[in-house]
């Protein structure tokens, strides 16, 4: 399995992720031409894209989502609590693909399973993505991290995993009290803290790739996020910590 994290961070999300000759996006948080542009920067393009899956409605996971379903042909999936939400933003779709979330889905080459988050959308989820073979997972967007989400990530081989802020800089930051709040809430984003602490229990022999997502561009930095990663897994020889940016996509990397 191929993935890249095309862009991560609350002005825009996308992940590429390819097996054998099947090729989805999670999220499309960019323009249609951003989306291009950076698929381009990997090799790839939309011709490779064979679904769209979509995590909630919040405008950063799916600014492009509706131009590129319907200019390219490619079918969307999503549950309908975020088919719903997102309906003004998405319009008509190419194909609007509804799902009950957990159920497994067959596109291509590629198994996907999602899985319940806690963000203050209508239905928002993770996902797991798998070829029979090797499996990533991506979770993003939730305020706290459960068993549920703890049992579908734990043998993954590559993990997307939210580490949104650093309480001290969004205590002492220009974020209102009350935005503050809503950060920090069970359905709000990971702080650094609990997300390494939850990446440490996560931690085997079969993940080789764990990408630190949706950095905070007011609330943290590169190397708070990496540092605190860093206390969890010093004891374990991974094979490869990335911190994704908003302003480029990662390197494609290999499972």
């Amino acid at each position: 399995m191929l993935f890249s994290v095309l862009g991560s961070g609350s002005s825009g999300n996308s992940v590429y992720i390819e097996s054998g000759k099947t090729g989805i996006l999670i999220d499309a948080g960019f323009s249609g031409i951003e989306i291009e542009t950076r698929l381009k920067s990997i090799g790839r393009d939309l011709s490779n894209v064979r679904a769209l899956c979509v995590t909630h409605e919040h405008n950063d996971h799916i600014q492009g989502v509706g131009v590129i379903s319907r200019r390219c042909k490619i079918p969307t999936y999503g549950n309908g609590g975020t088919f719903s939400g997102g309906e003004k933003r998405l319009g008509k779709l190419f194909a609007q693909k509804e799902f009950e979330t957990g159920e497994l889905l067959s596109i291509d080459d590629l198994q996907v399973r999602s899985f319940r988050i806690s963000h203050d959308t209508a239905d928002p989820v993770g996902y797991v993505v798998s070829d029979g073979k090797r499996s990533i997972g991506y979770c993003t967007d939730t305020g706290k991290v459960s068993h549920l989400i703890g049992r579908r990530l734990a043998k993954c081989n590559g993990l997307i995993l939210e580490f949104n802020h650093d309480l001290q800089m969004l205590k002492d930051g220009v974020y209102p009290l009350s935005l503050q709040q809503r950060v920090r809430s069970s359905r709000g984003h990971l702080c650094n803290e609990d997300a390494a602490e939850f990446l440490g229990g996560l931690i085997g022999d079969h993940l080789r790739v764990a990408v630190l997502a949706h950095l905070s561009e007011s609330n943290n930095t590169p190397e708070l996020a990496r540092k605190a990663a860093l206390l969890s897994v010093r004891e374990w020889g991974m094979t490869s910590l990335v911190t994704a940016t908003q302003a480029a996509p990662t390197m494609l990397m290999e499972l």
